[in-house]
């Protein structure tokens, strides 16, 4: 499991400009079922996504197809880490310490 945190390297009217585009790959990324969760930080300055993916270097493929990042407007920090406690909906993403 991953949290991607992202943070806006442009103003927020840049942004804006390609958000309508951002909400629609989120959404592609829902519909292949790699984004269990996402939404702004308060204050503005980023978003945080939870997914699910193989392995790091997918995600940083799926990453680097945001149009967030293609637009230059926002930079991302990945975070890997084990899910080994998880909320019932999430059980099928739990892991097995080793």
């Amino acid at each position: 499991m991953f949290v991607l945190e992202l943070t806006y390297t442009a103003p927020l009217d840049a942004v804006d400009a390609v958000l309508e585009a951002h909400v629609t790959w989120l959404d592609e990324q829902y519909e292949k079922g790699l984004f269990l969760a996402s939404g702004r930080k308060n204050p503005r300055d980023g978003g945080v996504i939870l997914a699910v993916a193989g392995d790091r270097a997918r995600i940083e493929e799926i990453a680097a197809t945001d149009p967030f990042v293609v637009a230059g407007v926002c930079a991302y920090r990945i975070t890997e880490f084990a899910a080994t406690k998880t909320a019932p909906e999430l059980a099928r993403h739990r892991e097995t310490p080793g």
